[in-house]
């Protein structure tokens, strides 16, 4: 594993009248050959500007960034052309030209711009096509491809440069969900395999965590940290960058969690250990229903409770009594809130002898 990649003491932005607009200072990282790293951060926080600058479209405000142990301002196009290879999310101005075109324009700092395709030049077409699964799309015109389509195929054609570094800017945004997991894993395995740095901002939080190799975490006020996933876990570096009120993230599976509000208390006994009993759990929460072990110390009321034992069904227990058996957590929960309410006034009226006349 080497350095691709050095930020040094960086400052982004942009030159504007007067003078400049700093974006973000005094970044310092490395990018490694053979790794997948994920930049994160919340909407801007300057992640599309970093990426930029990395690559070259635009000049760093103050600092360097050293390509392969040079300053980026060293190379020629022609030569980043072969280093580094770009995708961006706006690629809705090709039109006209076929999938498998667009893909072989990757191969043009080999050929030149209107340059024939060799043999070899045709193979690697045809094998990044069938890497990010858009082999039947290649006589397709882009514009009759939708965004998530379209998105794959510039993604090819990157590959096809046959880089050693690849940007991507929010390479996901508009794949659906299978394809988002595929494309994540393709872009690890390419840089596992090929010993290539990808490098590539994202807003799919829970997948990067997943499968990234570094993450960089970008924010305007806590700067960059960067890291393994799991020690940005450990730290709180994660939970300090994204967490907000009404979430909560675990630490040892780096997943964020939504939490919510509930307003009553019900007993729920059961195996804890069965997917039933969770997933009725979750559903409960998610309606505004806490389940809770015993009613002492909580709202919940004695003649009410919840059955989950573990073999498919759902049973609401009334009074000592079984009312309801059902395999379904929606049939049980059109019941449950209905039989609360109907014993918490029938506990009121009886407390204060308010019964209403026969």
């Amino acid at each position: 594993m080497s350095i691709s990649i050095e930020l040094k003491d960086l400052s982004t932005g942009y030159k504007v009248k007067g003078g400049n607009k700093v974006i973000a200072s005094n970044l310092n990282a490395t990018l490694n050959s053979g790794e997948m790293t994920c930049l994160l951060g919340p909407n801007g926080a300057g992640k599309s500007t970093l990426l930029r600058t990395l690559a070259a479209f635009q000049p760093a405000l103050g600092g360097k960034v050293e390509v392969m142990g040079q300053d980026i301002k060293k190379y020629t196009s022609q030569e980043l052309a072969k280093l580094v290879s770009v995708v961006l999310t706006d690629n809705s101005g090709i039109k006209n030209m076929t999938a498998e075109e667009v893909v072989a324009m990757g191969r043009s700092p080999y050929t030149g711009f209107w340059g024939k395709l060799k043999e070899k030049d045709k193979v690697v077409i045809k094998k990044c096509l069938g890497w990010v699964g858009i082999e039947d799309l290649k006589d397709r015109k882009m514009q009759t491809l939708s965004d998530g389509e379209r998105q794959k195929v510039m993604i090819a054609k990157a590959i096809a440069q046959e880089t050693p570094i690849i940007f991507l800017d929010e390479p996901t945004a508009y794949l659906d969900y299978p394809s988002k997991i595929a494309m994540m894993l393709l872009l690890h395995r390419l840089a596992k395999a090929l010993k290539k740095t990808i490098f590539m901002s994202t807003h799919d939080l829970e997948h990067a965590l997943q499968v990234a190799d570094q993450v960089w975490l970008l924010d305007h006020e806590k700067g960059l940290a960067t890291g393994l996933p799991e020690d940005l876990s450990l730290n709180g570096s994660i939970e300090s960058y994204f967490a907000k009120e009404g979430m909560t993230f675990d630490r040892e599976t780096c997943v964020f969690s939504i939490v919510h509000e509930t307003a009553r208390d019900i007993v729920m006994k059961g195996n804890e250990d069965t997917l039933e009993y969770r997933l009725c759990y979750k559903a409960l929460v998610r309606s505004g229903i806490q389940p809770v072990a015993s009613t002492e110390g909580t709202t919940a009321i004695a003649d009410v409770s919840i059955r989950v034992p573990g073999d498919g069904t759902f049973r609401l227990i009334e009074k000592g009594h079984e009312s309801l058996k059902v395999e379904k957590i929606a049939h049980l929960l059109q019941t449950i809130v209905p039989a609360i309410t109907k014993h918490q006034i029938s506990a009121i009226r009886e407390a204060a002898d308010m019964n209403p006349y026969e």
